[in-house]
C-alpha cells in the first residue's frame, strides 16, 4: 500500500490507549511495519511494564519513535495531554471485567468523552478509531441468508442483556458517533469478533457455557466470528490511516471460520478433555427464555444470567462477512485460521491464559 493511501504522513503523531493490552502490542508493530514512525502509547499510572515489551524493541529498531505516557483515562487533564498534537487517536482502552453498568460506563463511556473532547479542542485530529465489539448487534432481525454484516442492528436496550460490558461498547459506540456528527470529528468504528492468540481466554462464550459443573455446549454447528490477533491488528491499523473511510464500521472475522463443534473437539483433544453436554438450539431457546421469565418472576433473585438476548447474539444460526474490511480497506488475514487455532491452543495448552 502506497503512503497516498494514507491520511497522514509517516511522521505524523499517532496516539494508540490501552497499548500495553491483547491488541495493543501489536498495532504498535502492525503500524511500524506500514511505515509510521512516530507512536504515543498510553498505558495506565500503575503496574505497566510495556516500556520493555518486545513490540516496542522491533519498532524501535525499525527507526520508529515510541513514547509510552502513562495516564489516566478518567482525567480530563491526563486525556488532554495525551491527544495533545495526535493526527489518529486508536482507542483500545476499555472497561473488561465490570459487573455492574455504572462501572462499566465509567470506564469504558467516561473515559471516551474525555478523549473525544480533549480531541475536539486541539483540532488537529484526522481519525478517531474506537474499536467496538460484536456483542452491539442485537441479531434479532438480519437480512435473508442469516447474514450478520456492518447493516445490522445493534441493540437498543443494551441493559436488557444483562451483560455490563456490551451496555458499555453500545454507548460508547453511540457516544462517538454523536461527536462525530456534532462536533465533526473524523471517525471510524471497528468491531472484531472474538479476539483469539496468546494472551486471551481460551474459549468463547459462543461456544458454550460452564454451569451445574458441566459444560453445555450451545452453539453447534455455528461458526464461531473468530479473528487472530495479528490479522485484527492489521485491519485495525488500516481502519485508522486508510483514505476515504471516515465514518464507516467495520466488521473483524478471519476466513475459513471453524463450526462451535469443530472449535470444541479442537480444544479437548489439544488443551484438556472436560465432559460436556450438547444443547440442540430449540433447547437452548426454550432454556433462555424459562431462565428469563424465571429471573422476571423473582425479581431479579435469579440474575438473567441466560435470555433471549443473549441467545440471539450468541447462539443463534449466524454466518459472518468480512468482505467490507477486505474491499474498503485492502485487508486479508495473514496468519491462517488453521495456524491461528494451532497457536492459540497451544498458548492454552501451555497455560499462558486461564481456561
Amino acid at each position: 500500500m502506497k503512503s497516498q493511501d494514507f491520511i497522514i504522513e509517516p511522521d505524523g503523531l499517532i496516539l494508540i490507549t490501552g497499548a500495553s493490552g491483547f491488541i495493543g502490542p501489536r498495532l504498535l508493530t502492525s503500524l511500524v511495519d506500514i511505515g509510521f514512525r512516530n507512536l504515543r502509547c498510553l498505558v495506565r499510572t500503575q503496574g505497566s511494564e510495556f516500556s520493555r515489551h518486545d513490540s516496542i524493541a522491533r519498532a524501535l529498531d525499525q527507526g520508529a519513535r515510541v513514547e509510552v505516557f502513562r495516564g489516566n483515562l478518567l482525567s480530563r487533564e491526563d486525556c488532554d495531554a495525551a491527544v495533545r498534537n495526535a493526527k489518529v487517536v486508536f482507542h483500545l482502552a476499555a472497561g473488561r471485567g465490570e459487573k455492574s453498568i455504572p462501572e462499566a460506563y465509567r470506564n469504558s463511556v467516561v473515559t471516551t468523552r474525555n478523549l473525544l473532547e480533549a480531541s475536539s479542542r486541539h483540532g488537529c485530529l484526522k481519525r478517531f478509531v474506537n474499536v467496538g465489539s460484536f456483542t452491539v448487534y442485537s441479531n434479532e432481525r438480519k437480512p435473508h441468508r442469516r447474514l450478520l454484516d456492518e447493516s445490522c442492528p445493534v441493540e437498543k436496550n443494551p441493559q436488557l442483556r444483562g451483560d455490563a460490558y456490551t451496555f458499555a461498547k453500545a454507548k460508547q459506540d453511540e457516544l462517538v458517533a454523536e461527536y462525530s456528527q456534532r462536533f465533526g470529528i473524523p471517525s471510524v468504528i471497528v468491531r472484531p469478533g472474538y479476539v483469539i492468540g496468546p494472551g486471551n481466554p481460551g474459549m468463547s462464550g459462543r461456544v458454550g457455557v460452564g454451569t451445574f459443573g458441566v459444560f453445555l455446549h450451545l452453539g453447534g454447528s455455528n461458526v464461531v466470528p473468530f479473528t487472530y490477533v495479528d490479522n485484527c491488528a492489521d485491519a485495525i491499523a488500516l481502519a485508522g490511516v486508510k483514505r476515504g473511510v471516515d465514518g464507516e464500521v467495520f466488521n473483524i472475522v478471519d476466513d475459513d471460520l471453524p463450526s462451535s463443534r469443530e472449535f470444541l473437539r479442537l480444544y479437548k483433544r489439544n488443551v484438556r478433555p472436560f465432559r460436556s453436554i450438547y444443547l440442540p438450539h430449540v433447547l437452548s431457546y426454550v432454556l433462555c427464555l424459562l431462565w428469563e421469565r424465571y429471573s422476571t418472576w423473582s425479581e431479579g433473585q435469579l440474575p438473567a444470567a441466560f435470555n433471549r438476548r443473549i441467545w440471539h447474539a450468541y447462539w443463534k444460526k449466524t454466518r459472518y462477512s468480512n468482505e467490507k474490511a477486505k474491499d474498503r480497506l485492502g485487508w486479508k488475514p495473514k496468519v491462517s485460521m488453521a495456524e491461528a487455532l494451532r497457536r492459540h491452543l497451544e498458548a492454552c495448552r501451555l497455560g499462558t491464559v486461564d481456561n
